[in-house]
């Protein structure tokens, strides 16, 4: 313990050196020097971070491949001709076993993450990915393609790391925006998959997805380790060369001295905080203490808290259900709309749509933050719902016999519009904020197995959702489930407005800083309990 603390005082003496040395023109002390991190950074100054980012957010794309390929590899096998034809029980296995097995690669992540470092993870990413993509390359049957799914489900949990990574590496003036790049990538996963499917059939579209996932684990390589992890993780010891390596990397990232010194001081005053607190020692007991202690501090369970409840609301206003029967209703006017408009077209219609709307959200959430892309996607998905509902019961007439006849068929194109707004303003906001808010409002000390934790319980409550859906249908009309989403769609508006907190522009520091209470709230819980 005194020889990591007096390490790091030798470091921060080193650093402080170098900051007066830099502001002795001014003769400013070294705290006002720090507020100049408040500056705008020019594009240039980002140009490295955005690079890194889109290079980590690459392994986000086989989540979307996930999503939109399981639709054509059963498309395809129920028409294949090679004695492989499935039942509808193994058609349910296909589709949801990537769900199922994502929140184990999620769960192990995060120690992993913590252990061997933020890189190491995301090529690990890789590894079981192109082995499940080889499986079904060489696939001869059913066991295989389940063996596949499944593997394919872990790979896609360790891509968990990615938004971690991302927001260690990342400037506080542009994490919002790169952080929100997750969405756009998972979005062209699905894109890519969708124009595939048109050119290709599953097998030659799985030598194409193996390949592209070589090409990311090569990439990933270039990429460098996260300053944060390098200083924060050192297992009791702060030596010299993970420092240098430190330094290094965030020389890479930040080539202007300036911003350079400042993300140094940041990532420096969070090391402290660390040595500060914690208690150093090797016995499992002591190390189950201290990450009891974290989850159980106020900057460490406010967030996990506010994030359970906002990924709850995000799946029971039907974020991704919609997404499902959006391509049912696009079937369904098919006939109406074009002789031409396939289910193919839907799936590229859904792609380009999604992938156009997360490019807008990125942009959109450097300049307004966080809290108002919320609120304006939670009011669009409330007003699109009701609508909807609204529609459902005035073109649908009940029959003396007990029966439904739909009316004012040509009228068909508003229901499209409702829908397609609804996807729109969800991916907007609340299907893509949430995920990137992991990255940011969970301390760096429990980021990597609290982040693990909430995205494995973000893919059970999708699994539940998108499982019990088919029952919830048969005792409910499709009306009263447009008007339920439309409900629980407005009760997040609420929830975000008055509990989720802006990061726009704020550290790491400043954000633990906003759920940690004050020294005059303290004294006043102290007060009223000796009252």
């Amino acid at each position: 313990m005194d020889k990591m603390q007096e390490a790091i005082n030798e470091v921060s003496y080193m650093m402080n050196e170098k900051n007066n040395k830099l502001y002795s023109e001014d003769s400013l002390p070294y705290t006002i020097a720090r507020s100049n991190s408040k500056k705008e950074i020019t594009n240039s100054d980002i140009i490295p971070q955005v690079i890194a980012s889109c290079i980590i957010h690459c392994i986000v794309i086989k989540v979307g491949v996930n999503m939109a390929y399981s639709t054509v590899l059963i498309n395809e096998l129920k028409l294949d001709n090679t004695g492989m034809a499935i039942t509808e029980n193994e058609e349910s296995w296909i589709a949801s076993l990537v769900t199922i097995t994502l929140p184990i690669g999620s769960l192990i992540a995060g120690p992993l993450m913590d252990k061997f470092g933020r890189k190491v993870v995301c090529l690990l990413s890789c590894v079981p990915a192109i082995i499940s993509w080889i499986l079904l390359i060489f696939n001869k049957s059913i066991v295989i393609i389940y063996a596949a799914r499944f593997i394919a489900g872990i790979a896609a949990g360790l891509t968990t790391t990615g938004l971690i990574y991302i927001s260690e590496l990342s400037h506080p003036q542009i994490r919002p925006m790169l952080l929100c790049l997750n969405s756009v990538f998972v979005s062209l996963g699905i894109l890519i998959t969708c124009c595939l499917a048109i050119l290709l059939d599953w097998h030659k579209m799985a030598i194409v997805v193996c390949i592209l996932e070589c090409c990311i684990l090569f990439a990933l390589f270039f990429v460098p380790e996260s300053p944060y992890w390098l200083a924060y993780f050192q297992n009791g010891m702060l030596d010299e060369k993970r420092v240098h390596e430190m330094r290094r990397n965030l020389k890479r990232l930040n080539k202007r001295q300036t911003i350079y010194e400042q993300e140094y001081s940041r990532i420096m005053e969070v090391t402290r905080n660390r040595v500060a607190n914690d208690e150093t020692s090797d016995t499992l007991i002591t190390y189950i203490k201290n990450y009891y202690h974290k989850f159980t501090s106020p900057s460490g369970y406010k967030p996990m808290v506010i994030l359970f409840i906002l990924f709850t609301l995000q799946q029971l206003s039907g974020s991704y259900i919609i997404i499902f029967y959006a391509m049912s209703v696009f079937d369904e006017m098919s006939e109406t709309l074009s002789k031409s408009f396939n289910e193919n077209n839907a799936l590229v219609m859904l792609g380009i749509v999604r992938f156009v709307i997360s490019i807008l959200t990125v942009f959109s959430s450097r300049r307004y933050g966080r809290r108002i892309l919320c609120i304006l996607s939670g009011i669009g998905m409330t007003i699109s719902m009701f609508l909807s509902g609204i529609y459902m019961h005035f073109t649908m007439s009940h029959e003396k016999n007990g029966g439904t006849e739909e009316t004012m068929t040509d009228y068909k194109w508003l229901l499209l519009f409702f829908v397609l707004s609804y996807i729109c303003f969800s991916t907007f906001g609340i299907i893509n904020i949430p995920w990137t808010l992991i990255g940011e409002l969970i301390p760096v000390s429990i980021r990597g197995i609290g982040g693990s934790f909430m995205v494995s319980f973000a893919y059970i409550m999708m699994f539940a959702v998108l499982k019990s859906y088919p029952y919830i249908l048969k005792v409910m009309s499709m009306k009263n489930i447009f008007f339920s989403f439309g409900s629980v769609s407005l009760i997040s508006t609420a929830y975000v407005y008055f509990f989720l907190p802006e990061t726009l522009h704020k550290s790491f520091s400043d954000i633990e800083k906003m759920f940690i209470p004050s020294k005059k709230e303290k004294q006043n819980d102290v007060n009223s309990l000796n009252c």
